[in-house]
């Protein structure tokens, strides 16, 4: 198989490392890794351990997103066929942002810069300073003082950003399109467990949906402000969809076959993106976007060309 790498923040992603601590399980990655797609009774086989065993941890596996499984018709009936996602796993402390190489480009888009807004209440804006504006008022985000924003939330809707597309001016082709940033859901106060699904769209093509698992407040994020209360949102996920010549990927998983053809990135001098809850989500849970001075990361919207 090809050789893909998963960098695991072990904040964000600790159920991952909870899904790697089984020796039953490192042995199932290794040997799917090595040998490619295997059914379970191969891989039980192969390892000598009991089939129900094996399934019981493979669920593990699929449920973390390192394996994935598929169902293939068999000489009698169906059989479960399991791939591992990743060939290297990584754990990395600190700051695990790559260095932007010679043949990338890097922009980085202040949360209060994008271009069109439709949200719905309850929704606000912060700086570091403090409120922006009134709060829960869709009007507020067209308020000048939105510049200076580093947070954001509203529960319905979507804000969207023009990036340049500098390889255009560039005269080069683009192979790999990137966008980064830090995500929650958005609840009055703050809830773990309060799913929202945040889609992105490129270029006016939906590109895909990642669920976030709730709207985080158990402690301060690490550059929220002090004035902000504990009571409110303090950080997101990191997450980063990918979008290639094969499709679409969120943090290295294969999430959707949108590829850069679709987008037609070529053809644009910018690349516009919208970022938000759609009026059909399944859960219609809100978002949260931080930016510089909030939350764990402190950084804005990143795009790369690659």
């Amino acid at each position: 198989m090809t050789n893909k790498l998963l960098v695991v923040d072990p904040i964000d992603q600790f159920e991952v490392l909870k899904g790697l601590a089984s020796e039953v399980r490192i042995s199932i990655l290794k040997l799917l890794a090595k040998s490619g797609p295997m059914n379970v009774n191969q891989v039980a086989a192969e390892l000598s351990v009991p089939q129900s065993t094996i399934s019981a941890n493979m669920q593990v596996l699929e449920n973390v997103g390192l394996v994935v499984t598929d169902i293939q018709r068999a000489r009698k009936g169906n059989q479960k066929v399991c791939k591992a996602v990743f060939t290297e796993i990584l754990v990395a402390f600190g700051d695990h942002r790559p260095e932007v190489g010679d043949d990338e480009i890097e922009v980085s888009m202040p949360l209060g810069l994008y271009s069109h807004v439709e949200v719905t209440a309850p929704c606000g804006l912060c700086s570091t300073e403090g409120v922006i504006g009134l709060l829960d008022v869709p009007d507020t985000f067209l308020d000048p003082d939105r510049m200076r924003a580093g947070l954001l939330w509203f529960t319905r809707g979507f804000v969207e950003y023009q990036f340049p597309n500098n390889a255009k001016l560039l005269n080069k082709p683009v192979q790999a399109l990137e966008f980064c940033m830090e995500l929650s859901s958005e609840v009055p106060g703050t809830s773990a467990d309060w799913p929202s699904d945040i889609s992105l769209a490129v270029n006016g093509t939906h590109v895909a949906t990642w669920t976030s698992p709730g709207d985080f407040g158990d402690k301060r994020g690490v550059f929220t402000p002090g004035w902000w209360k504990l009571a409110g949102s303090q950080y997101g996920k990191l997450k980063t969809w990918r979008i290639n010549t094969d499709g679409t990927y969120v943090d290295g998983l294969r999430v959707s076959d949108v590829t850069l053809t679709d987008l037609e990135v070529d053809r644009h001098r910018s690349i516009r993106i919208r970022i938000g809850v759609r009026a059909d989500a399944k859960h219609p849970g809100g978002l949260n976007i931080f930016g510089r001075g909030f939350g764990n990361y402190d950084q804005d919207i990143t795009m790369r060309l690659r």
